[in-house]
C-alpha cells in the first residue's frame, strides 16, 4: 500500500467523482440490505404467519421507530390479507422488486462515476510517464530496455487502474454493505449475528496469509513482460539485419525463452490468486452450515425464532458472504497493483541528471561563438574527452575528423546538452550552457545526424518539427535548398504524403535530404552536421554540399565528417584521437604539415 498512497495523489482532480461514487455506494449498500429483509413480509404472507394487528399503531417518537414501522407494515398487510391474500402477496413482491430496482440503480450510478475516475487516473499517469520519458536524458535509455519502459506505460498502468477500483470497493462499498446487513441481522438475533461476525476477521487472516507472496510474484511477471517487449522492439527495429544474417531462429529462441518464463511466472501468480475465490467460498459454506445448525435448533427445538425470520436471516448472511468474497479477491488485486505502482513510480521519480538552472538565461543572438574550455567527459569507466579546448567563432565552420570513437559525435551531443560534461565547461558568448534554458539553447542549434531520423507522419509535419508555424512556401524553399523538392512532388500527395515508420517509404538519400531541409527550415544560429551527406549519391551530394555551404554562411557550424572531401573549405579542421586534439588548422596548413590529417586524406584517395 506504500506506493498506492502516492498514486492516490492522481485522484485529486477527480474528487467530485469519488464523492458521487461514495454517495451512490452508500445507498447501494443500504438498499442491498433492505432488499433481503423485505423478504420477511412476503414469507409471512405465504406461510400465513403475518402478525395480526387490528388497530392502527401510533407513532410515539424516534426511539420507537422500529416497532412503529414493523407494526404499521403488519397492520396494512393484515388488513389486505383479510380482504384479498393474493393481492397482499403481490404487494409484498412489488416491495421487493422496487427495493432491488433501487439497489441496482444506485449500483449503476456508482459504477458510472467511478469510470471517470479510473480512466482519468489512467490518462494522467500515462501523460506524466510520457512527459518524464521525453524529459529524461539520452543516457537513461542507453542503460534501460525500451520494452520495459513501454510495459510500465501500458500493462503496469492498467494494473494500477484495476487495483484502484478494487481499493474503492474494499474501503467503501463492500464494508458498508456488511455493516448495514449486520445491523439488520442483529435486530433479528444477536447470537447468530455474533457467529457471522466472528467469521469475517478469521477468513480475512487466512486469505491474507495466502496472498503475502503475491506482490513479489507479480513484480517478477511484470519485469518479464518488459523483457519480451524489448525483444519485440529490438527485432522489429533491426529486422533487415536479422533477415540478412539469417538470425530468425536465434531471435525466436530468445523470445520463446522469455515467454516461457512469463508462462511459468504467470501460472504461479494466477494459481495463487485463484485460491481467493474457492477459499472464501469454502469458509462461507462453513458459516452457512453452522448457521443452519444453530438456527435450525432455535426454530425446531427452542422455538425462539420463527421460520420466516430464520430464512430472512440466511438471506442476509448470504448478502454478507458476497462482499466478503469480493474483499478477499480485491486484496489479491491490490497486492498485484502495488507491484505495478512501484515500477511506475520508479520511472516517474527518476531524477533527471540534466538539470535546468534555477535562474536560466535566454540567448537572443550569438555575438562571439562557442567555447569548449578544458572539457572532460566520461561515460561509465570510459574516458571519451580529456582536457579538450576549442573555440568556434561566430560565422566560422569547424570540422572534426578522426577515427571512429575519437569523440567527434560526443562533442555534438555535449553542445546540445544531451549529456553534461564531467569537467570543464562549454559556453556560448561566455555563458555556461548549463545556465542557459535548455529549450532556448536547442532553439539556436540545428542538427542533421548521420542516420536520418524521421517519423511516421507527412513530409510537411516532419519538416515543421523545428518550426511549427512554417508556411508551405517556407517548406518548399527549404526543400529546394536541400535538393528535396523534386522527389517530394513526385510522391502521391506531395508534402502531405505519409512517409511511413522511420521514413521507410523513402530511399536513404531522400531521407537524408529531408532531414537537411528540416534543419534549414529551422534556420538555427549554430549548425551541427554529423556526417550529413554520407547517404547521398555523388550528384545529390554535390548539390546538397553547395546548399549547405550557403546555409553555413554567417553561422557557427560544427561539421563532423569521415568523407574528408566535404570539409576542405572549413575555416578550421580539428583532428581528434581518443578524445584529444592532435592537429588543428586549415586544409592547406594540415596538408603542408603532412601529419595525421594528410595521412587520412591520402588513405581516402586510394
Amino acid at each position: 500500500m506504500t506506493y498506492f498512497k502516492k498514486i492516490f495523489a492522481y485522484a485529486g482532480p477527480y474528487k467530485i467523482f469519488i464523492g458521487l461514487n461514495v454517495f451512490f455506494n452508500i445507498f447501494y449498500a443500504l438498499f442491498s440490505a433492505f432488499s433481503f429483509i423485505a423478504m420477511v413480509p412476503m414469507l409471512n404472507v405465504l406461510f400465513g404467519e403475518t402478525p395480526k394487528v387490528d388497530s392502527l399503531p401510533t407513532y410515539t417518537g424516534l426511539s420507537d421507530l422500529k416497532n412503529y414501522v414493523t407494526n404499521r407494515m403488519n397492520y396494512e398487510i393484515s388488513q389486505t390479507v383479510n380482504d384479498d391474500p393474493l393481492f397482499a402477496l403481490m404487494l409484498t413482491i412489488g416491495l421487493i422488486l422496487v427495493l432491488f430496482l433501487l439497489k441496482n440503480t444506485f449500483n449503476y450510478f456508482a459504477l458510472f462515476f467511478i469510470t471517470f475516475l479510473r480512466n482519468g487516473i489512467l490518462k494522467d499517469l500515462r501523460n506524466d510517464l510520457f512527459q518524464k520519458i521525453i524529459d529524461l536524458p539520452i543516457s537513461f535509455f542507453s542503460e534501460k530496455k525500451k520494452g520495459d519502459t513501454i510495459a510500465r506505460m501500458t500493462a503496469d498502468v492498467l494494473e494500477i487502474q484495476h487495483s484502484f477500483l478494487s481499493i474503492l470497493e474494499v474501503f467503501i462499498r463492500e464494508p458498508l454493505t456488511i455493516v448495514f446487513t449486520l445491523i439488520l441481522m442483529f435486530n433479528i438475533d444477536v447470537n447468530l449475528s455474533l457467529f457471522v461476525l466472528l467469521f469475517i476477521p478469521i477468513s480475512g487472516l487466512i486469505i491474507s496469509s495466502i496472498g503475502k507472496a503475491l506482490k513479489r510474484k507479480s513484480d517478477r511477471v511484470q519485469k518479464e513482460q518488459g523483457d519480451f517487449l524489448s525483444i519485440i522492439e529490438e527485432t522489429l527495429g533491426g529486422l533487415t539485419i536479422v533477415k540478412a544474417f539469417f538470425a530468425e531462429k536465434q531471435f525466436y529462441q530468445k523470445f520463446a525463452a522469455s515467454t516461457n518464463r512469463f508462462y511459468h511466472y504467470n501460472n504461479t501468480l494466477i494459481n495463487r490468486q485463484n485460491l481467493a475465490s474457492p477459499m472464501s467460498e469454502f469458509l462461507g459454506i462453513g458459516v452457512i452450515g453452522g448457521l443452519l445448525w444453530f438456527g435450525g435448533k432455535m426454530v425446531l427445538v427452542d422455538q425462539t425464532l420463527s421460520g420466516t425470520l430464520f430464512l430472512s436471516f440466511m438471506l442476509l448472511a448470504y448478502n454478507i458472504l458476497t462482499p466478503a468474497k469480493a474483499i478477499s479477491k480485491a486484496s489479491y488485486t491490490i497486492r498485484k497493483g502495488d507491484a505495478a505502482a512501484e515500477r511506475v513510480l520508479e520511472l516517474l521519480e527518476t531524477e533527471n541528471s540534466i538539470k535546468e538552472s534555477s535562474n536560466p538565461q535566454q540567448l537572443d543572438e550569438i555575438s562571439t561563438g562557442v567555447q569548449f574550455n578544458k572539457v572532460d567527459f566520461s561515460y561509465g569507466t570510459d574516458r571519451l574527452l580529456e582536457n579538450f579546448n576549442l573555440e568556434l567563432k561566430k560565422g566560422q565552420t569547424v570540422a572534426l575528423v578522426g577515427e571512429s570513437g575519437s569523440g567527434k559525435t560526443t562533442l555534438a551531443k555535449l553542445l546540445n546538452r544531451f549529456y553534461d560534461v564531467s569537467g570543464g565547461e562549454i559556453s556560448i558568448d561566455g555563458i555556461n550552457i548549463k545556465d542557459i534554458a535548455k529549450e532556448n539553447l536547442r532553439q539556436h542549434i540545428g542538427v542533421v545526424t548521420q542516420e536520418a531520423i524521421l517519423f511516421n507522419d507527412t513530409v510537411a509535419n516532419n519538416l515543421c518539427l523545428g518550426k511549427h508555424s512554417a508556411t508551405l512556401e517556407e517548406m518548399v524553399n527549404a526543400a529546394k535548398i536541400a535538393n528535396a523538392h523534386d522527389f517530394i512532388m513526385e510522391l502521391p500527395h506531395g508534402y502531405q504524403t505519409n512517409i511511413g515508420d522511420g521514413g521507410g517509404k523513402l530511399s536513404g538519400g531522400q531521407k537524408q535530404r529531408l532531414s537537411i531541409a528540416r534543419a534549414i527550415l529551422k534556420n538555427p544560429t549554430i549548425l551541427v552536421l554529423d556526417e550529413a551527406t554520407s547517404a547521398l549519391d555523388s550528384a545529390s551530394e554535390n548539390l546538397v554540399q553547395e546548399a549547405l555551404e550557403k546555409l553555413m554562411q554567417d553561422r557557427t557550424s560544427l561539421v563532423i565528417a569521415h568523407r574528408l572531401s566535404t570539409i576542405q573549405k572549413a575555416d578550421t579542421i580539428v583532428v581528434l584521437d581518443k578524445g584529444k586534439i592532435v592537429e588543428q588548422g586549415s586544409h592547406k596548413e594540415l596538408m603542408q604539415a603532412n601529419g595525421a590529417y594528410a595521412t587520412l586524406v591520402k588513405l581516402q584517395r586510394l
